[in-house]
């Protein structure tokens, strides 16, 4: 048996209705921007494989930090005890995030990076006395699949099932060009009519939304109206972080500077889960009490594990490199004149890019469900011409490592030409 007859037998695979997907493509080696399957085929990875390989399949750099460290200290548990990998990464985040940034929290995801940062802002507000749960995010937010991350999150599908057990969310729309005004006006009357604890956002760029954007100055205002009411600020930079937007952090576009900050996925590079909740000083001080009930009771046996932060340090190192600047900014300059050519094409609408980002919608009457029909046959076309994308609905979107060469690009590209004149409609 192959791969996939194999994978049908015991697999169970995420966001995935097994009774009418296709069979998963077996992938059996990695490099750079090119991945192959048991049969030979070559693919583009044009999405790093869901937005981790910043620096492409199978890294060196990365390999060999991961060797070195697996040789001295593969884990050791964090309750009671530190470490070297743990301290030096803690302290270059420091450097590198907004400079009201000083303490750091690990975990081993996005999703339960978010989860800290949501039971951290509202268990501020219980050690200091005030009750409150509420927490205000945008339409169409997507912070991740554990509870709390899922209750923020409003893409509805993912969350319908559990609706009646989530946290109390109330949602504001994202400040779009033309409608800065709406959710400023509607996030303040959303803080004095519910008090909520925490404001929680992505910055700059709402991925799973379809790669929606919006502009840094319009978020400066949101996070100063929080601020001003005494609403904790989190910034989930899971996706945007580490060079995504053409800075390391889509929070380095920003005057206001968020309470809380949620890193991961590039943060090691594709290589082994490792997650950071980042917090003020006046929020970490708010847990430390003679009283032991008021401590953060959250922890994971895998959190801050010595392999996953030397890793991480390896991929700061590499990101702070001449090489990998001049590589986002290739990759941007690429994207803007692509975007040049096509976006007076009638086939297609909004298009945009920010950094490595870019993403476009396709006019089509076919209707843009999430995982509707449009969407199969986008993906079902570039898998056939070997290149990796996963449209959302009818937004197609690239988002590739930081080593795709010009020529895997303009592969990604032409075969975006090619799904716009056989999808689009005018």
């Amino acid at each position: 048996m192959n791969l996939q007859q194999r994978d049908e037998r015991h697999l169970w695979h995420p966001y995935t209705q097994h009774k009418t997907a296709m069979y998963p493509i077996g992938i059996v080696k990695g490099k750079d921007a090119l991945l192959w399957d048991e049969n030979g085929k070559q693919y583009i990875d044009a999405i790093a494989s869901w937005w981790v390989n910043v620096f492409g399949h199978a890294n060196p750099h990365l390999a060999e930090a991961a060797f070195k460290q697996l040789s001295q200290l593969e884990h050791v548990l964090f309750g009671g005890f530190t470490h070297e990998p743990a301290v030096k990464l803690a302290e270059k985040l420091i450097e590198l995030l907004p400079e009201n940034q000083q303490k750091i929290f690990f975990s081993d995801n996005g999703s339960t990076a978010v989860e800290v940062a949501i039971k951290m802002a509202i268990q501020y507000f219980f050690n200091k006395g005030q009750k409150k749960h509420v927490i205000v995010a945008f339409e169409n937010a997507f912070h991740g699949d554990t509870f709390g991350a899922m209750a923020a999150s409003g893409i509805s599908f993912f969350t319908e099932s559990f609706k009646n057990q989530l946290l109390e969310v109330v949602r504001i729309p994202i400040p779009e060009k033309g409608k800065e005004q709406d959710s400023e006006r509607k996030l303040a009357e959303v803080i004095k009519k519910y008090n909520p604890a925490a404001f929680i956002f992505e910055p700059l760029v709402q991925g799973a939304a379809g790669m929606r954007m919006y502009a840094p100055e319009a978020l400066d205002r949101l996070i100063q109206i929080a601020k001003n009411e005494k609403v904790i600020t989190i910034a989930d930079e899971v996706m945007t972080g580490f060079g995504r937007t053409g800075k390391i952090f889509a929070c380095d576009y920003l005057n206001e500077k968020p309470d809380i900050i949620c890193l991961s996925k590039a943060l090691t590079g594709g290589t082994i889960p490792l997650a950071v909740t980042s917090t003020t000083q006046a929020i970490f001080d708010a847990f430390c009490s003679d009283d032991v009930n008021k401590a953060f009771f959250h922890g994971h046996t895998y959190m801050a594990n010595p392999t996953g932060c030397a890793i991480a340090l390896e991929t700061i190192r590499i990101l702070q490199t001449n090489d990998c600047s001049q590589n986002i900014q290739r990759i941007s300059d690429l994207h803007k004149q692509f975007i040049n050519k096509m976006k007076s094409n009638s086939k297609t609408s909004g298009w945009r890019s920010l950094g490595v980002i870019l993403a476009f919608e396709v006019n089509t009457n076919a209707g843009n469900e999430y995982y509707g029909s449009i969407r199969n046959q986008l993906y079902d076309f570039f898998i056939s011409k070997g290149i990796i994308l996963r449209p959302v609905g009818n937004t197609v979107y690239v988002f590739p490592s930081y080593v795709i060469t010009n020529q895997q690009l303009t592969q990604v590209y032409d075969a975006i030409e090619e799904a716009i004149e056989k999808f689009g409609i005018e």
